[in-house]
């Protein structure tokens, strides 16, 4: 059901790449909901994946762009206010991608030249994102920019690398920055720490199922999946949000407040009573 929250908005998408973006669902909850936007994502990616079809379903232009690039983002900014008329009310952020965790390495053994490219690509480009879109005055008056994160930028979770590091670093630029938006534009940002999703970047990571399984068995609501995301994003870009910023906002059924779940109790004391029938788990 359409509640037309973003009805006469217009906004930004960076990141959609297939059906499995959590960008994607954003964007159809967005038309959905009377949004006119653009879609952007590097060249690369608009090769790899699907996003002119998305623009098709959405009536919205593509527009090839690398986050990381300055250039490239004063230009896609530039080029968005002309297609859509005017400055825009709500951006996203939706990107992530670790070249250790492609390359399977661990934490202790990182490759920094990689490191340094996950900090940009995952977290500096959100700030260049705003920086570049407060020089342009691009976004209007009590306008929403969301980036999504998660909650290894608290707490240490297996195999989630150096990825960790970049959400921490991103939830600190939303901070930073929300304060001087806020102030001088009345722009509020803000991070939505996911539930582990399954996506393009997020089954890259090592064990990443059963980061889904865990979450999904310790959160008392269950996991918080693509689209009920897609809808936590459409409520930030609208009114009904207009005094949330600086904040870093958990869509996760609970996970981030438990410690020990029943359910995932009782999957952990399966382990012990496989040891006690001398059996070998296949996985410890």
């Amino acid at each position: 059901m359409a509640y037309n929250l973003l009805k006469g908005k217009r906004g930004i998408i960076f990141g959609a790449l297939n059906s499995n973006s959590i960008a994607w669902k954003v964007a159809l909850k967005a038309h959905e909901e009377g949004a006119k936007f653009v879609l952007t994502n590097t060249p690369i990616a608009l090769r790899m994946g699907e996003l002119d079809e998305l623009g098709k379903a959405c009536n919205a232009e593509v527009i090839p762009a690398d986050a990381t690039n300055v250039e490239d983002l004063e230009k896609l900014l530039t080029k968005s206010m002309e297609v859509l008329g005017g400055k825009v009310d709500f951006i996203l952020h939706s990107i992530g991608m670790s070249p250790n965790v492609r390359k399977g390495l661990s934490y202790d053994n990182l490759n920094y030249n990689f490191f340094e490219k996950t900090l940009d690509i995952s977290a500096v480009s959100f700030h260049k994102i705003l920086q570049v879109a407060r020089k342009l005055d691009a976004i209007n008056e009590w306008g929403s920019v969301v980036a999504l994160s998660y909650v290894a930028a608290q707490r240490t979770l297996y195999g989630y690398n150096d990825m960790a590091d970049a959400k921490s670093l991103l939830e600190s630029i939303a901070r930073s920055f929300g304060y001087i938006y806020g102030r001088d534009k009345k722009v509020r940002v803000n991070t939505i720490s996911q539930s582990p999703t399954i996506t393009t970047a997020g089954s890259g990571i090592r064990g990443f199922d059963k980061i889904v399984d865990f979450a999904e068995r310790t959160s008392p609501l269950g996991n918080a999946d693509a689209d009920e995301c897609a809808d936590f994003c459409i409520t930030m870009f609208s009114d009904l949000t207009k005094k949330v910023t600086m904040q870093n906002l958990f869509h996760d059924g609970g996970f981030s407040s438990m410690g020990m779940s029943y359910r995932a109790m009782s999957q952990y004391n399966k382990s012990f009573d496989c040891e006690a029938a001398d059996e070998v788990p296949t996985e410890w």
